[in-house]
């Protein structure tokens, strides 16, 4: 052996060693009602803190601290091939990753291992078909007579008429989630923007995301407007510190349905309504595509509206996030992005 590298391995095997005690030790800690309540407590403090740090900031911090991480990575992959560089590289690349990792962990991952919302609720049925039925004629009158008091373009497809109230509102509404579902400190601030990524992220089949690390919640502004009421409540939802993707579904769900906001309301209803002939078309395709045809001529444009926009942006980028993401979601005990029964079944014993 090389005398000269003996430093260099015992550095690697440290930082690779102290990589493998975190994963041990916040496995442990996800086992631990103790630990998992303290994580939910930190976050409460440190959520506000970073808002109040990157809310004043005009454009997504936490995406230009994602473009950073990935011109490093490219650095230092480049470096690795090159023999003079490829020690320092290999031993930065180890103290990063341990960095990112525990800061992520300490900061957002310990939150998919709270106590599901599904065990707070007094009724744990699973999904019945029959009363999604029921739901889902509910939902379509709701979100039909809320979908008159919203503004159109001149193609009369819905348009959001202020965005900034919009905002204002979901936050205001999260103050009064119901108490066995939510005790978690409000947000003070509003840290809501525009993804520097908009416009690859029309391809990819995501419509938003929580940065852990600077507390912003991000959202496609491409997006169709009958879909970004709803993603910024859901963002938001994350935002407040609802980890699991239908927990923040069904978050967002209940901040948009009791607003007096017309788009949010819409936005919410139309939502909850798509999601529940989603879970109902696996079992009768008639009766979903019955609904449909029942759609208020204002509906039926929007859902042509936002048919075409999905279809103008399918593509292999969408295939190759939709396999990463439900790898993510899978990893953190949750049931996948394909998956919305979870949704349904928080919905319908909710709503029972």
């Amino acid at each position: 052996m090389d005398t000269k590298n003996v430093p260099f391995i015992k550095k690697k095997r440290f930082w690779a060693g102290i990589l493998l005690a975190q994963f041990v030790l916040f496995y442990i800690f996800s086992k631990s009602e103790y630990w998992i309540n303290f994580f939910d407590k930190f976050y409460d403090v440190q959520k506000n803190f970073h808002i109040r740090i990157f809310s004043w900031i005009p454009f997504s911090a936490g995406d230009f601290f994602y473009i950073l991480i990935g011109v490093f990575l490219f650095i230092q992959i480049i470096n690795i091939f090159r023999k003079t560089r490829r020690k320092r590289a290999l031993f930065s690349t180890l103290i990063f990753l341990n960095i990112i990792y525990f800061t992520y962990q300490i900061f957002w991952g310990m939150m998919y291992f709270q106590t599901p919302i599904i065990k707070k609720l007094s009724s744990q049925e699973k999904p019945n078909i029959q009363k999604a039925k029921i739901l889902a004629l509910k939902y379509l009158k709701k979100a039909g007579e809320s979908r008159k008091l919203v503004s159109e373009d001149r193609n009369g497809v819905f348009i959001i008429k202020n965005r900034d109230a919009l905002i204002e509102e979901i936050i205001r509404q999260q103050k009064f989630l119901p108490e066995k579902i939510s005790s978690k400190v409000p947000l003070t601030q509003i840290s809501v923007k525009e993804s520097t990524f908009s416009g690859v992220m029309s391809y990819t089949g995501i419509s938003g995301y929580y940065n852990p690390f600077t507390a912003e919640s991000q959202f496609n502004s491409n997006l169709p407007h009958s879909i970004i009421p709803f993603t910024i409540a859901h963002e938001t939802s994350h935002q407040l510190g609802f980890a699991r993707e239908q927990e923040a579904n069904f978050a967002a769900y209940l901040v948009g349905i009791n607003s007096k906001n017309p788009e949010l309301r819409y936005s919410a209803e139309y939502f909850t309504l798509k999601s529940l002939l989603r879970y109902i078309y696996l079992e009768d395709e008639a009766f979903a595509e019955n609904l449909i045809k029942q759609y208020s001529s204002a509906m039926k444009r929007d859902r042509a509206y936002e048919r075409n926009f999905m279809i103008r942006h399918e593509g292999r980028l969408e295939d190759f996030f939709g396999f990463t993401n439900n790898l993510f979601l899978k990893s953190n005990r949750q049931e996948g992005s394909v998956t919305y029964s979870y949704f349904v079944n928080l919905l319908l014993n909710y709503e029972k």
